[in-house]
Parts: structure tokens; C-alpha cells; sequence
């Protein structure tokens, strides 16, 4: 018996379908089922999942296409795509249904179901007998060859009445009648999944889904042996004969990209050789090399085999726009990294300094597209997005989708809902669970949070939590990968509106258009880029020389700026301001360009996960030899001192050390990318160890290879990206050592962005000596700037930093300010100022050179006659003499802009708590190693990353300084509520200090110190 289930549901029918397309198709072949149509609700965003599932482990087993519909309430069918004309037909009806209504939602409209030419129909009939007889009626007319019955068995008690009416149909209007389940999972066990998600769907309680819940267990994928006892014989063989018919595959998609980007009289490798040819006199002003022309015209001849033109030429496009118009931005990614890229100007990375990178910059063996990611400034990459809509149309570009999945906070709580537990209970769970700890699980500790593991209720919230962590929750926008068609997009795959306005996106994400092979341009933001353009503008206003990034880079290695790198003064730089990043630049000690390409890629689980970091120190340091198992080895890690640092050199190594093809690389790379996920990269486990033993390669060797696979899973960075990223780091690096004010002005006018908040970035900036002035109404503008007081550089913080005023009112507040500045509030008011902005200003003591501080400013706000025309040139005001006390002065100045000026929370604790033998930030320097000490500080950051060993790294900062606290997980488990909780923190310890100076406090004794300042919001970055 042959048999195709052609109506199921995923979970892509976001909240309603209980498994994934994986487990469905997995299923349906063990099974031995013919075909199995994957059918979404008005979507094909499961389509890919299933189809990489049923290539990768060739399951015998097809694969369907096709989308189920709700029009009103009487109607249900599904489309199948029996043919490629078929799908670009499915894509048009969804797209057409989905840009009709906002996100999450579709409007189908009659036509749209007239419109089908291509497209098998299954009529699901209603329970209602006049409406199937009016929908009979429909389809008889309008689709007569192409509708059939789809009947299904729910084993409900209602099937006789469900199978009278589809042979009354069938015999009525000459449908032919398919059996099908409408299975919304794969295995029985998953109904209260999915009755749990259903209830999170209507946004209700499992117990008052009532009859609008799945009534039993037979939505699943059912046994060949049931089926023919539920089905007549007839039926099952029109399921099959229907399948017979479907032979469309997504492999059939190709990608066809622009060609209006290529003038008349050229083609595509023409026009590309031209924009490289001019954009070599700019690059190279002095001429090039035999040895660099070489490589172009090697890169040129690659670009046109794998016909790459329009992909080179569509990034060349979208950097000319941006430079165009003044929007600094930087290009990465392998392909990126190639003379050509320079040649184009998609990158400042100068090939001549990496020339270890650009020769694999497309694998031509594992047929990978390019790979280009260019970042845009922030604060303008809206900019670059309108003009490629504006060139393309939204009809032939849109975004790359992103798929939103539960985590656990949203599926513990959205599950708790949905079983009826309290919202509240729910969240004081999630408050104070620490799921950073391994040894104590979250289904454990929640038994201290009042929840009983041993109840069934409690037992089913667990395990419910447990299935649904990783199930996709609804599509959201990628953050910047546009895929640009030739054609109408929606003929290749369904285009819908995003939340944000003027935002269309794709069904699929980048993932699946990978697997697919179709490209995407990379339009991402960067908030650095803005900093960085910011604080060129202001040097540019002094300086007859622009300031750029190449002219930066053409300085060479600076000594000065390497100095500040090493003492990791790099607070508020790019990539290597991170305390991990801070602890081990005085370790790798970089010295040029390079040390920062390794420096930026060796903090990260990769490297750290692999054991690779203390190998390569020792190494760099000449305390350990360097040494290659082979020559080919040698190749690959010579650049690295025989340490894979590279995502690209572990790939290399499966290659040339254990024979792997260009497509077992390729696939290895992918099972790297979703290890923890899926567990894929174990498959490679024997054929890579095996592989290096046939080739002579010690079995340890092979061993330690795998691990370091291993950590680089998921993490791995590569180094075209890191080389990118070593110009901005070096660039932001040398304006901090140059010109810190205007850095400082800089940064602080491109928040939010970075590691650093406003409040620790000025007390970076008056650790160095920067005179720092506060918000004025009289002298500040909206944005930060810089004030010359004899010559010296001061800051003088802007409007923007106060918390409640709005746009309008600052550009009140500064268009209408006098030459000599406000004299009284009553001006103020006058200026068309409303009470809440003048309220925030007030809060902000922003009227400080008016009314002396914020109450007496409060106080004349109070005044409602000083605005009469009687008295408005009356300055006089009435006597007000309170004045807030520091501790109140202190708490407004965070809540109404996040930091303080008049002095630092610990500096005001100290003033009237007594600490035993504190120690300050600046004399932990001074401190015997291995001594204990009593440190107290804001938590300005909590770090638990996953290569910690359970430690979870905080940073405390006093008004002298920051310190690096360790806390091991058996300290933080015993000190729960301070670990979590505490914005002010009292920590007694030992002090370590590391050969290079590098110190940290290990954790004993955790005292939240909070309470002794009340609701300070120092705004700690907490679990990154």
C-alpha cells in the first residue's frame, strides 16, 4: 500500500502545529509514506527545514509543497504546488493575502482563490451543510479538475456524519474525495503541547479552550495498518495518485539577480573589470604589483565562473550610495576581503596587510557564495534600506526573515499561563532562578520559588517548558539581509509586511536561503561607524587635513596607540572594550594590525571552548615551541603559531589533514554553525578521526582536532570578519589616544550603542582628566559637545541625556533662547515649553544657572502668575531656601538622566557607612597578591558566558575606578539573592594578580549594599 499525507501543519503554523517539519518528514519516512505535504497556514516558512532534512539523510520519503487557508469562517482548503509554475503561483496568493494586513495576519480575498491555474485544491468541507453546498457549488464552477475532497477521521464519534457528507458532496458535484489526517504532530505524545500552544494562541487558559481544542491524539501521523482500517481503499490510492502528481522540488528555485545595474554596451564582467580597474588608481595611487595584479585577475576569472558579477556589482551599488552621501560604512566577510572588494571600495581592509586571507575569499570547490556583510552606520542605515527599496521596488526586494523561538523565560511563562498558573507566581520564578548554574538545574531550583516539582501540575509545566524551548514563536525581521530579485520576488518565495513601517519581509530566513543557495546582501548596522563618523566630523572642523579611516591606516602601526591597547585603556573602543577582551590585552600584548586581528577573534568560545588560548600564549611569548604535525598543517596554522584561532582554519584542517571534499567541508561547516542544537557535528566525528589516521596522523592529534571543532560550534569566528573588524578597533583606538574629548562626545551622541553606558563612559572620560559640565538649559545643546575653557577641551553634556523631554521641547528650548541666555523660568515657560518638559528639565537640574538647584526650580514652576503680562518682566521670585541633600541629589540625577556629576554613589555611602578596610579601585594596584580584601561598587555589568566553568565575571565600579570580581558557582549559589539582585555590592575576597598585572578579585563573601542608597538604577548590563 502506497499512502501521502497531504494536509499537515508544522510548528510554522506558529502556535498551532505541535512539531517541527523535521520530525514530521523523519517521521512520515519511517513510517513508509509515499509523499507528506507540509502546509502551513498561509505560509511556506517550514518548507526548507524539510526539505535539508529529507536531502541530508536522504530519507525515501517526498516532500510536498504546498499552504492551508481560512477564508471566513465556512471556508478551509489547501493549495499543493503539483509544478513550478504551481509555487510561484502559491507565493503570489500568500504574498497578495499577507501585504493585505498587518503583521501576523492575512486577508484572502475571493479572487485570489479564482486566480489558481496551477495549484491542486483540498477542499476541507465545514460542518455546516449549506455552506458545503454552496462552496460545492464554487468549486463545481470554478475548479472543477482541480478540487477535491479532503476527508478527514478524527475517531471523534462524529466520523459517520463527516463520511455521509463527503459522499453527499462527492455524489453532488462529481469531487473526487482524498483521505488525509490533518496532522499537527508527529506523535500522539504531543497533544498537550499543542493544546498548551493553542491556549497561548487565543490567549486563554488550556481548561477554557472548551470545544475549540483538538479533541484527541489522532491529528498525528498515523501507521500504514490504521490507516487502512479508517479509510476506504479508494480513498487512500486518490491520496497517492495525487502525490504521483506533485514533482516540484525547492531545488528547482535559481536566483537571478538585477541586471539594470550593468549599462548598456557592457555586460556583467565588463562593467565589473571597469569599476575594478578604477577603482585600482584610487586604491593604489602608486601603481600595483605583479604579484597583486595577479591575484585580481585570479579573482576576476573565479568571480565569472561562478558568475558572481551581479552579486560584486549589487554591493558596489549600495557602498556608492552610501559614500555618496557622506554614510561611513565597512565591508567584511570573506569575499570582502579580497583585492577586488578594496578595489571597489566595499572595504578599508588593505589586502597588502592580510595577504593570508583574500586566496579562499570564494570556494569554488564547495561552490559557497560569496560572503560580504557591509555595516552601515546606525544612526543612517534607514537611509541605505529606503534607497534599495526605492531602486528595486518593494515588488523585487525584502528582507530576510529571522525566526523568533521560545527561550525559556517566554516558555516557562507563556506555558504557566496557558496551565492556568498566576502571572505573578510565574514571574518571581523567573526572578530568582539562577539558570547560569549547571550543578542546580532551573527544574530544581524552582522547588525554593514555592513550585513543587512532585505535583502533576508543577511535573507538566516542566516538561511542557522543556518541549517547547527552541519552537518557533512568529517571524521577525533579520536585521539587515535584503534578498534582490530580478523578477517579482513573490514568485520565488511569499513576501509580508514586518512590524516597522515600510519594512516587507521573506518567509524564509538565512539558514534556509542558504540551504537553498540563494544569496542575500548584508545591509547591517554598526553603532561604532556612527561614533567614529561623529568624531571625524568634529576633528574635521579644526583640521585642514580630513581625518578618515585610511587616512588612519596609512599612518602604519602607531606605538603610542598600541601602548594604551596593552594597558587595555580601551573603555568605549570597538571590539576589544569588553572586560574578557581588557583581561587579555595586556596578556597578548598586541604590537601591529594582526595582533588585533587574533586579539579580536581569540576571545570567543571558539578559542576559548578548544583550549587554544594558553597554547598560543605561550607560543607568541617563546615559551613553548612551535611545532606541525605535517607541511599541510603548517599552511594552514603558520600565521597562527600552530593554534587554530579561525573558524576558516579548523575547515581547512578537515580538508587537508583528514581528506574531507568540498562538500563534507561545506557540511561540516553547517554542523558546526548548529551543534547544540541538533547534535549533526557528531557525524563527523569517526570520518574526521579516521580520516587523519589513514594519513598518518597521531590518534590524539586527530582527538584534539575534533574538540576544537567542537568549540568553535556555534561560535566560531572567522578571520575575515575579524580582520574587518581590527581597522574599526585600531581606528577607534587611535582617536581615543589622539583626541579623547571628541571620542567621548562622540560616543555619548551615538547612544545607545556598545558595551558602555553614558554614566560609565563620562567617568572614563574624567578619569582622564576630562573636565565634564552637566546639562544647562543656557548652555547645552541638544546633542554633547565640546567646550574650550584657556584652551582646554571640556564636555559639556547635552539636552538629549535628559530623561522625558521631548524632541519638540528641545528644539523650543534652543531656538528660542536669547543671545545671553535664559534669566527666569518665566522666559521658559514663554518659550512654549510644556509642563512635562519643563518638568524633566527641572528634574534634570537642567535651571541650575537660574534657580540654583531643583526644588526652588519646582518651586517657581508653581508660580501660575509670572507668565500675566503684568508681570512677565518681574525676575524677582519668592524666597524658597531648601536645597536637596546629597543623597537626594544623587538618586534624581540617575532617575532623571543616569548619571551624576556631583559625586559617585560609593564616594556618598562612604561617607556615612562605615566598611572595615575598604580598598578603592586605584589601590587594588598596590595590594600583595593572594591577600584578602573588602572592595564595595556599583554592578556596572554581570557576565556568565558558557566557557566560564560556571563563573560568572561582574564589574564593580567605585568613584575611583572599576574592578573585575570573579564569583564561582558555589558562591553565587549560597548568596543567591546578592548575586542576582544587588545594584550596590559589597564583596570580600582574594586578590590575583596575573604575571601581566592583571587583577581580579575572587569572590568569597557577597553583601548587597543596595539599600543604603534606595532605588538607584546604576543600569547594569546583567548575563551577555
Amino acid at each position: 500500500m502506497q499512502y501521502a499525507e497531504l494536509v499537515t501543519q508544522s510548528n510554522f503554523s506558529f502556535l498551532y502545529g505541535a512539531s517541527s517539519p523535521e520530525e514530521l518528514v523523519t517521521t512520515a519516512a519511517f513510517l513508509s509514506y509515499q509523499a507528506i505535504a507540509i502546509t502551513d497556514e498561509c505560509s511556506v516558512a517550514g518548507i526548507v527545514r524539510a526539505h535539508s532534512e529529507i536531502s541530508r539523510h536522504h530519507l525515501p520519503v517526498k516532500l510536498i509543497c504546498g499552504s492551508l487557508f481560512n477564508f471566513g469562517e465556512s471556508l478551509q482548503f489547501v493549495l499543493l504546488c503539483p509544478d513550478k509554475k504551481a509555487w510561484s503561483e502559491l507565493c503570489r496568493i500568500i504574498t497578495n493575502a499577507r501585504r493585505r494586513s498587518p503583521k501576523g495576519d492575512y486577508a484572502l480575498a475571493e479572487w485570489d482563490i479564482k486566480s489558481v491555474r496551477h495549484c491542486i485544491i483540498i477542499w476541507l468541507p465545514h460542518h455546516s451543510d449549506e455552506e458545503n453546498v454552496r462552496w460545492g457549488e464554487w468549486f463545481k464552477r470554478y475548479h472543477p479538475e482541480r478540487t477535491y475532497i479532503g476527508a478527514v477521521r478524527h475517531l471523534d464519534g462524529r466520523d459517520h456524519l463527516r463520511f455521509a457528507q463527503y459522499e453527499a458532496l462527492h455524489d453532488s458535484f462529481s469531487l473526487p474525495v482524498t483521505a488525509c489526517t490533518h496532522a499537527l504532530f508527529h506523535h500522539s505524545e504531543r497533544l498537550a503541547l499543542q493544546h498548551v500552544m493553542h491556549a497561548m494562541k487565543e490567549n486563554t487558559t488550556v481548561d477554557k479552550l472548551g470545544l475549540h481544542a483538538v479533541s484527541n491524539a489522532e491529528r498525528a501521523l498515523r501507521p500504514l495498518s490504521k490507516l487502512q482500517k479508517l479509510y476506504p481503499a479508494a480513498w487512500l490510492a486518490t491520496a497517492s495518485r495525487i502525490a504521483s502528481q506533485c514533482v516540484f522540488s525547492p531545488d528547482e528555485l535559481k536566483y537571478q539577480y538585477p541586471a539594470e545595474l550593468v549599462p548598456a554596451g557592457y555586460t556583467a564582467t565588463s562593467w565589473l573589470r571597469k569599476c575594478v580597474e578604477e577603482g585600482i588608481t584610487r586604491r593604489f595611487p602608486e601603481g600595483i604589483s605583479d604579484a597583486v595584479r595577479a591575484i585580481i585577475e585570479k579573482e576576476l576569472t573565479l568571480i565569472e565562473e561562478q558568475q558572481y558579477e551581479y552579486f560584486f556589482l549589487t554591493i558596489y551599488d549600495i557602498v556608492q550610495f552610501a559614500a555618496a552621501n557622506d554614510i561611513l560604512y565597512q565591508g567584511r566577510g570573506s569575499a570582502a576581503n579580497s583585492v577586488v572588494c578594496y578595489c571597489l571600495e566595499i572595504t578599508a581592509v588593505d589586502p597588502r596587510q592580510i595577504n593570508v586571507l583574500f586566496e579562499r575569499f570564494i570556494s569554488k570547490e564547495r561552490n559557497e557564495p560569496p560572503d560580504i556583510d557591509v555595516d552601515f552606520e546606525h544612526s543612517r542605515r534607514e537611509e541605505v534600506i529606503q534607497y534599495i527599496y526605492s531602486k528595486y521596488g518593494r515588488e523585487r526586494t525584502a528582507l530576510a526573515a529571522t525566526v523568533i523561538s521560545f527561550r525559556f523565560k517566554s516558555a516557562f511563562r507563556e506555558t504557566g499561563k496557558a496551565l492556568g498558573f498566576p502571572e505573578s507566581q510565574l514571574d518571581y520564578v523567573i526572578k530568582n532562578i539562577n539558570r547560569r548554574d549547571r550543578a542546580v538545574p532551573w527544574q530544581t531550583q524552582i522547588e525554593s520559588c514555592g513550585l513543587n516539582p512532585l505535583n502533576p501540575k508543577v511535573s507538566q509545566l516542566i516538561s511542557l517548558t522543556e518541549q517547547i524551548t527552541g519552537f518557533p514563536r512568529h517571524l521577525s525581521q533579520h536585521v539587515g539581509g535584503f534578498v534582490i530579485s530580478a523578477g517579482p520576488l513573490y514568485e520565488l518565495v511569499p513576501v509580508e509586511n514586518a512590524a516597522m513601517a515600510d519594512r516587507t519581509v521573506i518567509q524564509w530566513d538565512k539558514d534556509d536561503l542558504e540551504t537553498l543557495g540563494l544569496l542575500k546582501v548584508d545591509v547591517l548596522a554598526l553603532g561604532m561607524l556612527t561614533a567614529i563618523r561623529k568624531t571625524f566630523a568634529l576633528l574635521n572642523r579644526q583640521f585642514p587635513v580630513p581625518v578618515s579611516i585610511p587616512f588612519i591606516t596609512a599612518l602604519g602601526d602607531d606605538q603610542q596607540v598600541y601602548d594604551m591597547i596593552c594597558k587595555a585603556d580601551t573603555v568605549g573602543t570597538f571590539q576589544i572594550e569588553s572586560r574578557a577582551q581588557m583581561t587579555m590585552l595586556p596578556r597578548l600584548r598586541p604590537r601591529c594590525y594582526y595582533d588585533l586581528v587574533v586579539q579580536i577573534a581569540i576571545v570567543r568560545p571558539g578559542p576559548i571552548q578548544g583550549d587554544m588560548v594558553h597554547p598560543y600564549l605561550l607560543r607568541r611569548h617563546g615559551k613553548e615551541v612551535v611545532s606541525y604535525p605535517s607541511e599541510e598543517v603548517r599552511q594552514v596554522l603558520s600565521r597562527t603559531m600552530g593554534v587554530p584561532i579561525f573558524q576558516e582554519q579548523v575547515i581547512q584542517l578537515a580538508m587537508v589533514a583528514a581528506g574531507f571534499s568540498g562538500g563534507e567541508a561545506d557540511q561540516l561547516r553547517r554542523a558546526m554553525a548548529s551543534w547544540k542544537k541538533d547534535g549533526r557535528i557528531y557525524e563527523f566525528r569517526d570520518r574526521l578521526i579516521k580520516g587523519m589516521t589513514e594519513r598518518s596522523y597521531e590518534p590524539a592529534f586527530a582527538e584534539q582536532l575534533f574538540e576544537q571543532i567542537k568549540g568553535f560550534g556555534g561560535y566560531g569566528f572567522p578571520e575575515s570578519h575579524s580582520a574587518s573588524f581590527a581597522v574599526l578597533a585600531y581606528v577607534s583606538c587611535w582617536l581615543k589616544c589622539y583626541f579623547p574629548a571628541e571620542f567621548y562626545v562622540a560616543l555619548l551622541n551615538s547612544l545607545p550603542m556598545g558595551f558602555y553606558s553614558a554614566s560609565q563612559l563620562v567617568q572614563d572620560a574624567r578619569h582622564h582628566e576630562i573636565t565634564v559640565l552637566p546639562a544647562c538649559v543656557n548652555a547645552s545643546d541638544f546633542d554633547h559637545k565640546i567646550e574650550l575653557k584657556a584652551g582646554i577641551k571640556q564636555i559639556r553634556l547635552g539636552l538629549r541625556l535628559v530623561k522625558g523631554l521631548s524632541e519638540n521641547g528641545a528644539v523650543l528650548l534652543e531656538s528660542k533662547r536669547p543671545e545671553e541666555g535664559y534669566r527666569s523660568l518665566t522666559e521658559l515657560k514663554m518659550s512654549g515649553l510644556t509642563e512635562s518638559d519643563l518638568s524633566s528639565l527641572a528634574s534634570a537640574d537642567a535651571f541650575f544657572s537660574i534657580s540654583g538647584n531643583r526644588y526652588r526650580a519646582r518651586w517657581q514652576m508653581m508660580d501660575k502668575h509670572s507668565t500675566l503680562p503684568l508681570f512677565t518682566d518681574q525676575h524677582e521670585q519668592l524666597p524658597f531656601d531648601f536645597a536637596p541633600d546629597d543623597k537626594d541629589a544623587l538618586l534624581e540625577d540617575y532617575a532623571s538622566t543616569t548619571l551624576s556629576l556631583k559625586q559617585h554613589p560609593v564616594e556618598l555611602i562612604l561617607r556615612s557607612n562605615s566598611v572595615k578596610q575598604l580598598t578603592l579601585a586605584r589601590e587594588l594596584i598596590n595590594r600583595p597578591n593572594k591577600s584578602v580584601v573588602h572592595v564595595l561598587g556599583c554592578v556596572t555589568c554581570r557576565q556568565a558566558p558558557g566557557t566560564a566553568s560556571g563563573a560568572t565575571f561582574f564589574t564593580l565600579e567605585d568613584h575611583t575606578g572599576n574592578m573585575n570580581v570573579v564569583v564561582w558557582q558555589a558562591t553565587a549559589r549560597h548568596q543567591h539573592q546578592a548575586y542576582l539582585k544587588s545594584q550596590i555590592l559589597q564583596v570580600d575576597g582574594i586578590l590575583e594578580r596575573s604575571p601581566e598585572g592583571v587583577i581580579h578579585i575572587i569572590a568569597g563573601k557577597l553583601t548587597d549594599r543596595s539599600g543604603w542608597l534606595d532605588t538607584l538604577n546604576s543600569g547594569a548590563r546583567n548575563f551577555h
